[in-house]
């Protein structure tokens, strides 16, 4: 009898153990299918920004895991790199791997299947830099310069308070065309390329200024999508997509799946997926900032050309190369478009030279890129933006930084990327870490250090 009713106990306890099992089986497996498509994102940011880490910005895989990729829910994963093949893998809890490739010339992508790893691309032919020529026409030691307005003392001392906890990599601060400040976090130098994200937008911009001084595009045309001939997007300028105020749907999220996201690790040609998009607000009157509309302006520029060859190469050769920018590198998506959201790497003082470009209203070294009136253009106040945003710019039109010059504009990136532009003050400010810090009180430091 007490074998008997030990039979059964063990029995009963099997059966609620397997219940138990099947039950947990069930709900490992409800969570893997919720939290796939996350995964896919994860897996994907990890993958890219880690391949362009080491064969862009030349780091070191244990140095990237540590910074770049450092924050949840990236950290969750396990990334491996092979150098002779020059590709990434990123897996998230061995359930997915993602895989990116470099191609030199064009970056690091994510493939969506094998055949992307040996298809054949076509790159940007690229000029020689000058390094005899002293900064910024060149990337030769500037000649020395001290200037009696400058309170050094209090100018490095407002550089240097921003290193260490806010995560800065880089400060440049150019006045006059001379640099005047200039600090590195370790690991890093002036020829280190660090990627501006969304200040490649600013970028973009400026192509279509240059296009638009060539006479070869006017922003106010409308925008040449033959997909919208039929239907009210019709209506949607250049101009309107340039300031991000063209009424279509989009939602620009990095903390869950969304366009954003979706956009940057899933698609093969980045330049289509605004276009898709419905309108869901009124033209000219719905500001909405939108990556996709970057992209699809990068399209536009694309279909201006007779051939990829040339559109690759417009890029540097009438803007990129033709100021000496010569260390940015625009990564493309797999469709070879330029990703005009967020991919351009450079170094700091590149970034300088950019900014430089826009204080001198296009000028540089005499030679006109742009018209003088792009640059009020670009820091013109979207209607209904509050004052905050340009065509592809962000501004301090309203004051946010109140003890900053309200015509300060710049190119803004994510995680604190900046190029900073004041144009009364004949200043250029660079800035590029992991994390944003309070920019009122770096600018106000700055400013009062020159008399």
């Amino acid at each position: 009898m007490i074998f008997l009713f030990l039979h059964h106990q063990t029995s009963d306890v099997m059966k609620i153990f397997k219940r138990i099992l099947l039950l947990v089986a069930i709900t490992i497996s409800i969570v893997i299918f919720v939290n796939y498509p996350k995964l896919n994102m994860i897996a994907g940011y990890s993958a890219k920004n880690t391949a362009s880490s080491i064969f862009l910005g030349k780091r070191s895989l244990a140095f990237t895991d540590l910074t770049d990729n450092n924050f949840s829910p990236v950290n969750l994963a396990t990334d491996v790199v092979n150098k002779d093949k020059k590709f990434a893998t990123a897996s998230v809890v061995n359930l997915l791997t993602r895989k990116a490739i470099y191609r030199e010339g064009l970056g690091s992508v994510l493939t969506l299947q094998k055949s992307d790893e040996i298809a054949d691309y076509l790159t940007p032919n690229r000029t020689n830099p000058d390094n005899s020529t002293p900064y910024p026409y060149g990337n030769g030691p500037q000649k020395d310069t001290i200037f009696k307005t400058i309170d050094y003392t209090k100018l490095n001392k407002t550089v240097h308070a921003i290193f260490g906890k806010n995560q800065t990599r880089a400060v440049v601060v150019i006045y006059k065309d001379k640099i005047i400040a200039e600090k590195y976090a370790k690991g890093f130098s002036k020829d280190s390329r660090i990627l501006g994200w969304s200040m490649t937008k600013s970028v973009l911009s400026t192509i279509f200024g240059i296009m638009q001084y060539q006479n070869k595009i006017k922003v106010t045309d409308k925008a040449p999508i033959a997909s919208w001939k039929n239907d009210d997007r019709k209506n949607i300028s250049i101009h309107n997509l340039l300031q991000m105020n063209s009424g279509l749907a989009w939602d620009e999220n990095y903390d869950k799946i969304s366009d954003a996201t979706k956009m940057l690790f899933l698609e093969r040609d980045m330049t289509k997926m605004q276009e898709e998009k419905p309108l869901v607000g009124k033209i000219n009157e719905s500001w909405n900032y939108s990556s996709g509309t970057s992209n699809l302006l990068s399209g536009i520029v694309r279909s201006q050309f007779k051939t990829h060859q040339e559109y690759l190469d417009y890029w540097y050769t009438d803007l990129i190369d033709k100021i000496g920018m010569n260390s940015m590198v625009l990564e493309t998506d797999l469709a070879g478009n330029y990703v005009a959201s967020s991919y351009a790497w450079a170094t700091p003082r590149d970034w300088g030279k950019f900014g430089l470009l826009y204080l001198h209203k296009g000028n540089w070294n005499g030679q006109q890129i742009f018209s003088k009136k792009w640059a009020d253009y670009v820091a013109t106040p979207t209607p209904s933006s509050k004052g905050i945003y340009g065509a592809q710019f962000w501004l301090n039109a309203n004051g946010q930084m109140k003890d900053v010059p309200k015509n300060m504009y710049f190119a803004d990136g994510y995680q604190g990327q900046r190029v900073y532009i004041l144009p009364d003050q004949n200043l250029v400010i660079v800035r590029m870490a992991l994390s944003w810090m309070d920019e009122n009180t770096f600018l106000k430091g700055i400013l009062e250090s020159i008399h």
